[in-house]
């Protein structure tokens, strides 16, 4: 099987077009603009299972013409950060050309050869209102809803694909909610199959890591380092809450969407999260740090973050019952993982553009 994967040299891109090429059968081309600090260090790598790569960019027409045909075309190549397009992160038009604009390309290229479109987009396409309306209470240094004031949508296993997902989103929300309808629409009318994941926090070793995304690699490899490390807006404790999921746990479930063959009778958007077993928020991050390396000075920030919610984690049930899946990884696996990079690599994130 043919498969072209878009932002093939980015963390999770780069564990997809592995995971592929290890697992047999498939023949993978990597596309990459090569733009994101970081992304230089996977070329090598990939190139030497055999996945053939093409230095080219989703915002580029001619770029993603340039693709050999395939059977499938996995996105993995968005801008991935929430505060995308606002001051100090790039232009708004910038970040509307890069996932929405790009999407349409991709898209394109799928209506012309055939190709089904996978797209990972996230749980930031729910509505922004609702979440930063939760009734928490915080324990053991972690915020929890109150499940009996909780709107419908939610529950002690997370946030439910029938939660709402209308604006406002977040200038980021909004291109990977638009991208997720449009690429519906295509894959109606011109026949070829769309799957759609919405993913929870991605972690592991060799994340390009920063304060806006990444935040568990980010942590870690802050902590490890001793930069300066915050806890940002809420009540300043860290009690904000994530889910974390591996890639690779993620690649398992998009090769099952590979091989299916139909979409019929199966839900073509799911959530693909950690869930509640890998919840965790930042002051229990910083336990698990504390535990590791020894006590550090974490700051405070009153003043929130833009888009900034309190409690996000993902309720993948969807997925588990549609497809069998569910995460192999555990929580303390994957900050394992993140522990031993950030041991070997103290460059990290001021190689990858995370030590700003």
């Amino acid at each position: 099987m043919k498969v072209v994967v878009t932002g093939a040299c980015g963390f999770v891109g780069r564990a997809l077009a592995q995971h592929l090429v290890e697992r047999g059968g498939f023949e993978v081309t990597g596309l990459d603009s090569l733009v994101r600090p970081g992304s230089e260090t996977n070329r090598g790598a990939l190139r030497a299972l055999g996945v053939r790569l093409q230095h080219g960019d989703i915002r580029s027409k001619s770029d993603v013409d340039a693709l050999p045909e395939a059977d499938w075309l996995i996105d993995a190549a968005a801008n991935p950060s929430v505060l995308a397009g606002t001051p100090g992160f790039g232009t708004s038009a910038q970040l509307v050309e890069h996932n929405l604009g790009g999407t349409l390309h991709m898209l394109e290229y799928c209506r012309r050869t055939g190709a089904g479109f996978v797209l990972l987009s996230t749980s930031r396409v729910y509505s922004l209102a609702p979440l930063a309306a939760l009734a928490l209470s915080a324990r053991n240094g972690a915020f929890v809803p109150l499940w009996e004031q909780a709107p419908p949508g939610i529950s002690e296993h997370g946030i439910r694909e029938s939660f709402p997902a209308e604006p406002p989103l977040s200038l980021y929300g909004a291109t990977k909610r638009a991208s997720e309808i449009l690429a519906l629409e295509y894959g109606g009318a011109f026949g070829f199959p769309v799957w759609i994941d919405r993913c929870g926090v991605l972690a592991g070793a060799g994340q390009f890591a920063r304060a806006d995304q990444g935040i568990f690699s980010f942590w870690l490899h802050r902590w490890k380092s001793g930069g300066p490390l915050s806890y940002v807006g809420f009540d300043g404790r860290g009690h904000q809450v994530r889910d974390c999921l591996h890639p690779l746990d993620l690649a398992a479930l998009v090769v099952q969407q590979l091989q299916a063959g139909s979409i019929r009778g199966r839900p073509q958007l799911v959530n693909v999260g950690g869930g509640a077993k890998s919840a965790c928020s930042l002051a229990e991050l910083s336990a698990w740090c504390r535990e590791r390396w020894g006590e550090r000075e974490v700051g405070v920030e009153r003043e929130p973050r833009p888009y900034d919610l309190p409690w996000v984690v993902l309720d993948s049930r969807l997925a588990q019952s549609t497809w069998g899946w569910q995460p192999r990884r555990s929580r303390g696996e994957i900050l394992e993982e993140i522990a031993r990079h950030a041991e070997a690599r103290p460059d990290w994130l001021e190689m990858t553009g995370g030590a700003g």
